[in-house]
């Protein structure tokens, strides 16, 4: 078979042979095969073309992925296996792109965290989670986790607790304690840290006795007297009240 024409058609060349055959393939494979110079095509090059263009295939195909954002080795070996490239071309494929440091898995979990600490409120939990979803080694993991600076950590808890007391208005401060914390530990934060960042402010509803006098003057057209103030306490200790807040209000209230 002989080559009669090369021309280059989007990404790829096509090669069209004398024989009224048409290769759709790459310029590596072009290059790598010497096409531009050896213009005769044996039936043994000819599968090597072949087998070189669906390798290439698969190379572009991870190349394009990775020049959007860094990806793990495991990314890139599930998006190979979807595109049903072959197994041997795979493990090839893996093989030169961490040899020129286009797969890292330690660099991806670096910037994978830096990113998620720098662009979101995700706290360390929640970013481990993900590395470990993506096959990163265990050492690696908790060397990024560690290197976490904590200080920005403290900043972030401090911010989501600032706007969640803004934001919930209608909630005691013991049932507001309790919705932060639920959130911030589902964001990935410990426990342990975001405790003592409350520890650190004063988280007090400020329309607390508007809520109160919503609940009395409910109570109000059905109760009077001791039958109120019992009726009263029992509903605001289940909406979250603290005893201290009950009693604060009663008294305000000129209930005795």
């Amino acid at each position: 078979m002989k080559i009669d024409k090369i021309k280059k058609t989007g990404k790829k060349y096509k090669i069209t042979l004398d024989n009224g055959k048409e290769i759709a393939t790459y310029e590596e494979v072009i290059l790598d095969n010497g096409l531009l110079f050896h213009r005769f095509i044996n039936e043994k090059l000819y599968k090597k073309i072949i087998e070189d263009t669906k390798y290439f295939k698969g190379y572009n195909k991870v190349l394009d992925m990775i020049s959007r954002r860094l990806r793990s080795e495991y990314e890139v070996l599930e998006y190979l296996k979807k595109c049903e490239i072959e197994k041997d071309d795979i493990k090839s494929i893996i093989d030169n792109l961490k040899k020129i440091g286009l797969i890292d898995d330690i660099a991806y979990a670096k910037a994978y965290t830096n990113d998620r600490i720098n662009l979101s409120l995700d706290g360390p939990h929640k970013i481990k989670k993900h590395l470990v979803q993506n096959k990163i080694d265990e050492g690696i993991i908790e060397e990024v986790i560690e290197n976490i600076d904590r200080e920005t950590l403290h900043q972030h808890i401090d911010k989501i607790i600032d706007k969640k007391v803004k934001s919930n208005t209608k909630y005691s401060s013991h049932i507001l304690k309790q919705k932060i914390v639920i959130y911030l530990v589902n964001l990935g934060y410990s426990k342990d840290m975001i405790i003592k960042r409350l520890e650190r402010k004063e988280i007090k509803n400020p329309n607390l006795k508007k809520e109160m006098d919503k609940v009395l003057n409910k109570l109000k057209k059905k109760y009077d007297g001791d039958k109120l103030i019992f009726n009263l306490k029992g509903k605001l200790y289940s909406k979250g009240y603290t005893r201290e807040e009950i009693e604060e209000y009663i008294k305000d209230s000129l209930l005795f």
